[in-house]
């Protein structure tokens, strides 16, 4: 009864031709004709085998050929048209050394000023954090219904940092302003907002602080400038355009909305509620804080000599 192999049809590409197929797929779909995007499908796959092999694949024959290469379904990074590579670059090689300078590299502290941390970097007793909430589920046939308002009830605008310091607890700090459609009403902070969470993060830490953000309008006017000027222990930093991934305050952003996908606030006063709670959670949550931060790539620890 010895076995006689795997069934099915055997690979119609021997070992060479799938070398010369990942090399292909290596090179992209723009230098293959697909300038139109940079992703590669099925059916594209099993066009170009075609074309260079002569050979018919259809498309979930092409697809599984592709996961026995190694490529499986990934989400697309997006990236500006009007991104500077180099200037990212440069920025990381150049400005982020001075930004960082010497010291120690920042360890799990203390998540209370009572309860001292555990070495997962939450307080001893701590719940880790809830895996995320399933799609709405409810009876066949029987949609479920959410009570709403059916009128314009405003918008929230959240500004947040990640206060990092050597040899202290990682810091969450947040300002948020309601926004209820009144006339005449701005609809967004202003740089007098953004100022109050600097200074608030400066009573907070007790030191001088070094700050890295990007190049919204309202972080590089002329009253924004002023106000920086009038404060000596603060120093500025702007990212690279067009480089979200270099700001670990985005992971906050993406975080809070994953954790709010499957909620409905029925006025804006019942979301602002939502958003605190959960920007309340992650600032006794050190260790998701640093992984906010390694997610940029930006390393605060000084390279051995």
């Amino acid at each position: 009864m010895a076995s006689s192999g795997p069934g099915g049809q055997r690979c119609r590409l021997g070992p060479a031709l799938r070398g010369k197929l990942a090399a292909m797929l290596e090179q992209g779909p723009a230098a293959h004709g697909w300038d139109e995007d940079q992703v590669w499908t099925g059916a594209r796959v099993a066009t170009l085998i075609g074309r260079k092999f002569h050979i018919s694949y259809s498309v979930s024959g092409a697809t599984r050929l592709m996961h026995r290469l190694g490529f499986t379904p990934q989400m697309p990074a997006r990236r500006a048209a009007e991104r500077d590579e180099a200037a990212v670059a440069a920025w990381k090689e150049d400005t982020w050394p001075e930004i960082k300078g010497p010291g120690r590299p920042p360890v799990a502290g203390s998540a209370s000023r009572t309860r001292p941390a555990s070495a997962s970097g939450r307080p001893p007793g701590a719940l880790p954090q809830a895996p995320p909430g399933g799609a709405p589920r409810g009876r066949r046939g029987h949609t479920p219904v959410v009570t709403v308002s059916g009128r314009r009830s405003g918008r929230i605008s959240l500004a947040g940092l990640i206060a990092l310091r050597p040899g202290s607890r990682t810091r969450l700090c947040y300002r948020i302003r309601v926004h209820h459609s009144r006339r005449g009403e701005r609809r967004s902070l202003s740089e007098a907002d953004y100022m109050h969470l600097v200074d608030g993060a400066h009573q907070l830490l007790r030191a001088p602080i070094v700050l890295v953000w990007d190049r919204l309008s309202t972080h590089v006017s002329k009253t924004m400038r002023q106000l920086v000027a009038a404060r000596p222990w603060l120093t500025v930093f702007l990212l690279p355009a067009y480089a979200p991934e270099l700001n670990p305050v985005e992971g906050v952003w993406a975080h809070c909305r994953h954790r709010l996908a499957h909620l409905t606030a029925g006025t804006v006063d019942r979301l602002e509620t939502l958003v605190r709670n959960r920007l309340k959670r992650l600032q006794y949550r050190p260790a998701t804080l640093h992984g906010f931060m390694a997610e940029t790539g930006l390393q605060l620890a000084s390279p051995p000599p």
